[in-house]
């Protein structure tokens, strides 16, 4: 069933975080065993999950095999969320639980040239390079974190989950939650000095 969705990736999915009513729709739908509403749900959480899973497994070959479980889990295990959160906190949830074993595993970090670097699009050749060097900087400082610590940075910075939510992906309080944020504020903060700084923390 998850053939050939990645191949699609670059579609537009509908979905935007906090988008409650649409979110409720596909739940129902894909309830229903709705095989397209599950697809527009995989592709919209794709991009966001192959990101939060990078930064902790740090391997990205298996960051795709922990997405495709992530999400079947996702299809076989539906009916099983009842909505007491938000529906991106039970998935990073599941994705979490899933990095952990595969760190337990083995948790040796990639090289650079292994990971992809990301940019956009827009600004002139120089800001997408200073932009290249800051996330290059990020990466290695990142990599250097606990597995909980990175965590913790990518649902807050680039997921925009609360602290609260957080505590629930994470299956802790919310007071761990930011000792882990502060721990690894400081810990960047120390990792990243110069220009570099400067773009990650104005």
């Amino acid at each position: 069933m998850l053939t050939g969705m990645a191949s699609a990736e670059g579609q537009r999915g509908r979905m935007r975080p906090g988008d409650r009513a649409l979110e409720c729709e596909l739940i129902d739908r894909i309830k229903r065993r709705d095989v397209r509403a599950f697809e527009e749900l995989y592709l919209d959480y794709l991009p966001r999950l192959r990101r939060f899973l990078s930064n902790l497994v740090r391997k990205p070959h298996v960051v795709e095999e922990v997405v495709s479980d992530t999400m079947m889990v996702v299809w076989e295990r539906i009916d099983g969320f009842k909505g007491d959160s938000r529906l991106s906190t039970w998935i990073f949830a599941i994705a979490y639980r899933k990095a952990l074993r595969v760190i337990a595993r083995h948790d040796n970090p990639v090289s650079d040239n292994e990971r992809p670097e990301e940019a956009s699009e827009d600004g002139n050749p120089a800001e997408i390079a200073e932009k290249l060097s800051v996330n290059a900087a990020l990466q290695r400082a990142l990599s250097t974190l606990s597995a909980d610590h990175r965590a913790v940075v990518d649902l807050t910075y680039f997921q925009e989950l609360s602290y609260r939510e957080i505590a629930q992906v994470m299956a802790c309080p919310v007071d761990t939650v930011k000792t882990r944020m502060y721990h690894a504020r400081r810990h960047l903060r120390r990792a990243i000095t110069g220009d570099k700084a400067d773009w990650l923390w104005t």
